[in-house]
């Protein structure tokens, strides 16, 4: 028998079991989940509920993060990476490798959910489960192999005991699919039966529907059109012709991708766009009907949020592999930033934060990853018609010093007073020439700007380095208590996986790519970028702004809509979420994107080009070591198992 290494366990060892009288999932510790377990109603539920916690296995686990940001047009490393963000980044030709690659979680996580929902798949008609409630489980597999399929190519979708059947037995033979043989065996089919079966709304809040399932139908339609046409001729493997076995096209799955997305955006169920961008990411509105799809935190309970909620980060179990970290890779030590204690000398230094505040501005500095300076030359050029920029990025840091005991004030550039409240460190979306980094007077620690008749220090947007730069407001921490302690405590906020937005990407894609209908590329474009020029709010500013920008937007966008647009226009839209790996290596435009970039060796300095030097066969992830060390077999199979170029 072709078998993998598989266990019924997930994440923390949880089993669930549904709620009766709430409409959210009741989670209930349980040690592990045996083979056995499954034959009864109450096992298979349990089950189906443990496949939503191990979202949070994958989704805002902080090194997965990395391996899909670090490396693209998004992120590079920054200056406290480790090798796990250098080798993503492919930093001075170290490479992810089969050791040190870390899309092991998600192969590691993806088949731990998988055996599971072949059990549930198995039992469930004979324990008396609905069919709308396996249909969950069926959409579950055919989620994680699509995300398995586009990482590594063909994988095991037999586990031990038969194709797409549950495996009892741990054991050390496997054998890999093909492409066309995950996607047509199991991913495709498994969705167009949970459409099928699975209801409009959702049954639980954050439950999957038919529009969820649709949402990842119609992108694997999207991505497997693009790996039948293979524009750039990237390999694959197992080396397998680029045909479909059911003799369709490329044209046939990007009209299907097109023609299920309009479907969804016709007929939304519970889903809709957020009147602003703003609205889309403020953590008082989480969970809003744009997100289709999150790994579920919370800030009361630490078992079920799977990550302490006071004092050191970490988990009740001691396992840490579920807590939402992400947003900790992409912020700066702002904290460290020094403000002076006197109003002529720099004798006496403080900082001017005290500590992360229970805002959405302020998380864990961790400094694991930067921006790119080409994103804000490039990518969001446009700064003031469209939100997107504002609604991304943290581009001014308040004094809270007051939290730690400072009577105030302290003092900053031209040694003026810093209030608590007051902006201290502001990064500037226009060059200026006047702005003085040699802090010949004024001594920044970190190097900051001075400008004349302003307290704050200030950083030119095409200056940033490594050490300084931008965080991200969207993913921000954000706590409803008071409790400044909590700097050490992982993000209690959910992590988006999937947004009612996509679809229109999704279907103006798949008319870029020769799909036909109703509505335009540019039409479908142009939704996103209306409601792109809508302002409520500024989080630069923190003052309400009330704007209506997009019919400029609209005038703004290009007649033809190109594959590189769409590419540009997601990164607005989806920046650092955890999707730009993907979406660059579906359309193949990883090498020509992000083979250089651009970033300051120090702040305030001019940037400087960088290069990566990615290679073809890195479109395809390493199986990683975990994996091969469990196969039985000498190294000419296991060389055989692994992707070309990583052998």
């Amino acid at each position: 028998m072709n078998k993998i290494y598989t266990k019924f366990m997930l994440g923390v060892t949880l089993a669930f079991s549904f709620a009766s009288c709430s409409d959210i999932l009741d989670e209930q510790p349980r040690n592990i989940f045996e083979p056995g377990f499954y034959t009864t109603r109450k096992g298979v539920e349990g089950g189906l509920t443990g496949l939503y916690e191990s979202l949070r296995h994958v989704y805002g686990q902080p090194y997965y993060y990395g391996a899909l940001e670090a490396g693209t047009d998004e992120y590079t490393f920054a200056s406290q990476a480790d090798g796990n963000f250098k080798n993503a980044d492919l930093w001075e030709g170290n490479i992810p490798d089969a050791q040190n690659s870390r899309f092991d979680v998600l192969w590691n996580s993806a088949y731990g959910a998988i055996n599971n929902t072949n059990a549930i798949i198995d039992n469930g008609a004979a324990a008396g489960v609905a069919e709308a409630l396996t249909a969950e489980a069926r959409f579950f597999r055919a989620f994680y192999y699509f995300q398995l399929v586009q990482s590594f190519g063909g994988v095991p979708l037999d586990l031990g005991s038969g194709e797409l059947k549950a495996n009892i037995t741990p054991s050390r033979v496997s054998t890999r699919n093909t492409v066309p043989e995950v996607y047509t065996r199991c991913i495709f089919p498994d969705l167009l039966e949970a459409i099928n079966l699975l209801p409009e709304q959702s049954r639980l809040t954050g439950t999957v529907t038919k529009n969820v399932a649709r949402l990842v139908l119609a992108k694997a339609y999207l991505t497997y059109g693009w790996w039948l046409e293979n524009p750039n001729n990237i390999p694959t493997y197992p080396e397998c012709a680029r045909t479909d076995p059911d003799g369709k096209d490329k044209t046939w799955y990007f009209q299907q991708a097109y023609d299920v997305s309009l479907h969804a955006i016709a007929n939304p169920g519970p889903y809709a766009l957020q009147p602003t961008f703003y609205d889309v990411h403020l953590w008082t509105n989480d969970r809003n009907s744009e997100i289709m799809l999150y790994a579920d935190h919370n800030e009361d309970n630490a078992v079920y949020n799977e990550g302490n909620v006071t004092g050191w980060d970490g988990s009740p179990d001691g396992d840490a592999s579920a807590q939402n970290q992400a947003v900790w890779m992409v912020t700066w030590y702002f904290q460290n930033v020094n403000s002076s204690t006197t109003n002529n000398a720099w004798t006496n230094k403080a900082t001017f934060h005290r500590t992360v505040r229970a805002g959405q501005k302020f998380s864990r500095m961790w400094s694991r990853m930067a921006p790119i300076a080409d994103v804000f030359t490039g990518i969001f050029a446009e700064k003031t018609l469209d939100s997107r920029f504002d609604g991304t990025f943290v581009t001014t840091y308040p004094a809270t010093y007051q939290y730690g005991g400072a009577a105030g004030p302290l003092y900053n550039a031209n040694f003026m007073p810093v209030h608590p409240g007051d902006f201290a460190v502001s990064f500037l979306p226009e060059d200026n020439a006047a702005i003085d980094y040699s802090n010949s007077v004024y001594k920044s620690n970190m190097g900051l700007g001075v400008l004349s008749g302003r307290a704050d220090w200030v950083v030119e947007l095409n200056k940033i380095s490594r050490a300084v730069f931008p965080g991200l407001w969207k993913l921000g921490i954000a706590r409803r208590g008071t409790d400044y302690n909590d700097d050490k405590c992982s993000s209690t906020r959910p992590f988006n996986i999937l947004k009612f937005s996509e679809f229109y990407f999704i279907a103006a894609e798949a008319a870029v790519k020769g799909a036909t209908g109703t509505r335009s590329a540019r039409d479908l474009i142009n939704v996103i970028r209306e409601r792109a020029g809508k302002w409520r709010y500024s989080v630069a500013e923190e003052k309400e702004i009330i704007a209506d920008n997009g019919a400029a937007m609209i005038a703004a966008t290009p007649a033809e809509i190109t594959i590189d647009y769409i590419l540009d226009e997601r990164s607005r839209e989806y920046f650092g979420d955890g999707l730009r790996w993907y979406e660059l290596a579906r359309t193949q435009k990883w090498i020509d994107r992000c083979s250089t970039y651009k970033i300051a060796d120090k702040v305030g300095e001019e940037l400087k080009t960088i290069e990566r030097p990615i290679q073809t066969y890195m479109y395809l992830r390493p199986v990683p070591t975990s994996q091969l060390d469990r196969l039985e077999g000498d190294e000419a199979y296991k060389d055989a198992y692994q992707n070309p170029g990583y052998n």
